[in-house]
């Protein structure tokens, strides 16, 4: 493929004029790993480094020696500390952050008017856009503490990625808006005797929409909106000043993909998106990206010699035994052959049809084309449960069994199953080739870094190290010739 500019994020970490790097991209592409990686490596490097993550799993906040995160960041341990960098980690309260930001621009009797109010409790907990806009709040806040060189932003996940962008402004535009203003007239006209008039008709269109929204409701959204009088126009501006400094030079946006089609098309659009609004882009990273040893063996020469072995297997199988009983190996008797099943990957993987339930056929082995990795460095992988020598050995385990003494039938077997297995990696290979290359090919300015796909899950510091390492050292990549 064509070869794109390689994402240095060792460089990237290393500048000092680098305070906030934020991790974006759809949901699903190991976004909150990335960050956290990043954070481990860069105060492993001497940054003062802080990771606001959102709705992280367990097990993350559990792989940085913390119990729980919450909205005070808490300190790592176990990081390297000589070069005197240090790590911090907190997961965004939505509703706290909002109560915090209440209590800060209110006198104690507004707060607390406020805080208790039924409208302002479900806005705070769940309205659309809020958790964005908190995330941008909190933001604001970590920057203007002044108390880390680094902070590292852990977007929310989102069915969009631009909602990161796109929310926080809606939800100010509603909160300054026209519809709020209006709920607040009667407060502000009730007591003045020559605007009674308008008093009238703001009481008959709130009457209106109290009969579609439901008095109680209309009541609280209107205690809400008088209490928060003095607050209104900060949203937006808050909103804004936050906006700016994503736009900053010492912001860089890093996109988090994952070698598949939808994955790819987000992150697209998100490089566009920051382009237009002039937010500085450091890069693609592309994680869970499968490789092999054996790149010069195609998928169609993998499968025609386990074909060509099998057919000799059924030979033997049949000399051995005239009366016809069963052959415990899988022959090529499908109708189909190995170039037939090799060229069943080779679909253009934009057609909707494909990219989600791509197989192959061939030798009565159905290979299941985008399965995830299954060759860990200690044996093979079953991609149904992740456990080792369970499915994907079933070739080598047959052969054990009737051939204990190892014979070189047994040798052969082997070699099929393994050969079937090669075949199928390398037909995975060449779908996140041909995707990559439909990426680059739209952008080919945007740096990349590629993190090779882990046989299991990280569970602690050393798995986010080596996250962070494989981000550093970045291979050389395979030509999109190997993969057929």
């Amino acid at each position: 493929m064509d070869m794109a500019p390689r994402l240095d994020t060792d460089a990237l970490l290393a500048d000092p004029e680098t305070r906030i790097v934020v991790c974006c991209g759809s949901g699903g592409v190991g976004k909150t790993t990335t960050a956290a990686a990043l954070g481990v490596r860069a105060a492993e490097q001497g940054r003062k480094a802080v990771v606001l993550t959102i709705d992280p799993a367990r097990r993350l906040a559990q792989s940085m020696g913390i119990d729980a995160l919450d909205n005070v960041p808490r300190r790592v341990e176990g990081i390297d500390g000589a070069a005197g960098g240090e790590l911090h980690a907190m997961m965004l309260d939505m509703k706290r952050t909002f109560d915090e930001f209440v209590e800060a621009h209110a006198d104690p009797e507004r707060a607390r008017a406020i805080l208790a109010n039924p409208f302002y409790q479900s806005l705070s907990a769940g309205f659309a856009g809020t958790q964005e806009y908190m995330a941008m709040e909190k933001l604001g806040q970590l920057r203007a503490r002044d108390e880390w060189d680094l902070i590292i932003v852990d977007t929310p996940p989102s069915r969009s990625a631009l909602d990161f962008l796109d929310a926080p402004k809606r939800l100010g535009s509603f909160l300054d808006g026209k519809f709020i203003k209006i709920l607040m007239a009667p407060a502000k006209v009730g007591g003045r005797a020559g605007m009674k008039f308008l008093n009238v008709g703001v009481s008959m269109m709130t009457g209106t929409v109290s009969k579609v929204l439901g008095g109680q409701l209309m009541r609280d959204v209107q205690t809400f909106a008088a209490a928060m009088d003095t607050m209104f126009g900060g949203f937006r501006t808050r909103a804004e000043a936050t906006y700016r400094l994503l736009q900053a030079p010492g912001t860089a946006f890093l996109v988090v993909a994952a070698p598949e089609r939808d994955a790819l098309r987000e992150a697209a659009y998100f490089v566009e998106r920051l382009a237009a609004d002039r937010m500085p882009l450091a890069g693609l990273v592309l994680n869970r990206v499968h490789g092999s040893g054996a790149v010069q063996l195609s998928a169609e020469r993998a499968l025609a010699a386990a074909e060509t072995l099998s057919l000799g297997l059924a030979e033997t199988s049949g000399a051995t035994n005239p009366a016809g009983a069963s052959n415990p190996v899988r022959s090529a008797n499908t109708g189909g052959s190995a170039d037939t099943a090799g060229s069943t990957d080779l679909a253009d993987p934009t057609d909707p049809a494909g990219g989600a339930g791509e197989v192959s056929e061939a030798e009565g082995a159905t290979l299941t084309v985008n399965s995830p990795e299954n060759l860990a460095e200690d044996g093979i992988v079953d991609p149904g449960s992740g456990h080792a020598q369970e499915q994907n050995a079933s070739a080598a385990d047959d052969s054990s069994a009737s051939d204990p003494d190892g014979s070189p039938t047994s040798a052969e077997r082997l070699a099929v199953g393994l050969l079937r297995l090669h075949a199928e990696r390398m037909q995975v290979l060449a779908r996140e080739q041909r995707t990559h290359h439909r990426f680059t090919t739209l952008h080919p300015e945007v740096p990349v870094a590629e993190v090779a796909a882990l046989p299991g899950d990280v569970h602690d510091l050393a798995g986010l190290r080596a996250i962070g390492e494989r981000l550093a050292e970045q291979p050389e990549r395979q030509p999109k010739s190997a993969a057929g």
